[in-house]
């Protein structure tokens, strides 16, 4: 098992992006901005993981929608086409109406760490327009989810 694969053995949510020709900038490398939608990419297969919607289309079950708050990026190592990004995203922490998010993205070509991102997702009543408690549902969900595994 290579270290990447060790890496991500951490994460409960694993995602591998192929690096497209058109996501580099004229510097060469892939632009700043292209992370961050990776990060959105891993925070959607997280959510979909929990079977939380993610767009409030269905009003009447009257859940919380979640939002972006807040996200940083701190990053280590440029990326060049071709390349196949692999990210791990988990739950680092939980507050009553919060929660954030924790990505690690690796390059399998250059078997290094490339960017650490976390974002703060507010849980939020799009009918009172205001945030909301984190429901039981997604609280559990995200409990078991970042449960570690059973030893043998």
């Amino acid at each position: 098992m290579d270290d990447i694969s060790k890496e991500l053995k951490r994460f409960p949510v694993r995602v591998n992006i192929d690096v497209q020709w058109g996501e580099m900038d004229a510097a060469g490398h892939v632009s700043n901005v292209i992370y961050l939608r990776w990060f959105e990419h891993a925070r959607v297969a997280y959510m979909d993981n929990l079977k939380y919607p993610i767009v409030m289309e269905d009003e009447q079950d009257g859940l919380p929608g979640v939002i972006l708050a807040k996200q940083d990026c701190k990053y280590l190592f440029p990326v060049t086409y071709p390349d196949t990004i692999a990210l791990g995203i988990r739950v680092s922490g939980m507050q009553e109406d919060r929660f954030t998010m924790h990505c690690r993205m690796f390059s399998r070509r250059h078997g290094r760490l490339v960017a650490i991102a976390n974002a703060v997702m507010v849980t939020y009543d799009y009918r009172q327009r205001r945030k909301a408690p984190v429901p039981d549902r997604l609280s559990r969900g995200i409990h078991r989810l970042e449960e570690p595994p059973a030893a043998n």
